[in-house]
């Protein structure tokens, strides 16, 4: 009876010990071992094919801008340097508008005008003379005589929105002249005054200057000379 058990368990086993071996030299001739039969390869995936342009959309970023230039953020500058040139805020760059262009001499009326208070301290005012809106950026680059620097500008007078002028209207600039206290070195009365504008980017040619008449007498400056950034109002020019 044992013999014939035995004989008839290796009829039921042979079949599968020969289908594991062939599955076994199947693994062994591709190298890639045993697979999960319940796992498909996955499908070669198809070539890509171009997407169609949707309407009204661009690639380019730099169509949101005029110019071809890309929309402005804060605006950093290069530093402070021996120009007096310092930081600009986002607020304090150029307007993107087609309507919009730069004030400069050749386009506005510009003053120079010492005021008893705050002490030492002059008042810069910029009338738009054009016909159409201008705007003013950063602050106004002085110079005095023939001055072979210019002052830097007070930070904490960062606007946070570029000065407009629509036609006739004045925007405006605080100069502090000397130091009330006397701490300033190297002063001098001035006959002459530039007025330079910036453009789009801090330090850059803003176009025509100009040079507004000083008093008779001059303007006495020293080395505490500082400018404030171009402001929509008087008062807000004047409160530093």
């Amino acid at each position: 009876m044992r013999t014939l058990r035995t004989r008839r368990t290796a009829r039921l086993f042979a079949p599968a010990l020969a289908a594991l071996a062939a599955l076994s030299l199947t693994a062994c001739e591709d190298g890639t071992g045993t697979h999960d039969e319940g796992a498909s390869a996955p499908a070669s995936a198809p070539a890509s094919s171009p997407v169609a342009a949707q309407p009204g959309k661009t690639d380019s970023p730099a169509s949101a801008a005029p110019g071809g230039q890309a929309a402005t953020t804060p605006e950093p500058d290069t530093g402070d340097d021996k120009a007096g040139q310092d930081d600009v805020s986002a607020g304090s760059s150029a307007p993107a508008a087609d309507n919009l262009v730069p004030c400069n001499g050749s386009n506005t009326k510009v003053t120079a005008q010492p005021v008893p208070r705050p002490l030492n301290h002059m008042l810069i005012t910029a009338t738009n003379t054009g016909s159409r809106t201008c705007y003013l950026t950063y602050y106004p680059v002085l110079r005095f005589d023939e001055m072979q620097w210019a002052p830097a500008a007070a930070k904490e007078t960062r606007p946070q929105a570029v000065t407009t002028l629509a036609p006739g209207e004045s925007g405006y600039a605080g100069v502090l002249l000397a130091a009330a206290d006397g701490s300033g070195d190297g002063g001098t009365t001035a006959r002459k005054l530039t007025v330079a504008f910036q453009g789009r980017t801090p330090n850059s040619d803003g176009g025509a200057s100009a040079t507004p008449p000083l008093p008779a007498a001059g303007v006495y400056y020293d080395s505490s000379l500082t400018v404030t950034y171009w402001q929509q109002s008087m008062d807000d020019a004047l409160a530093w």
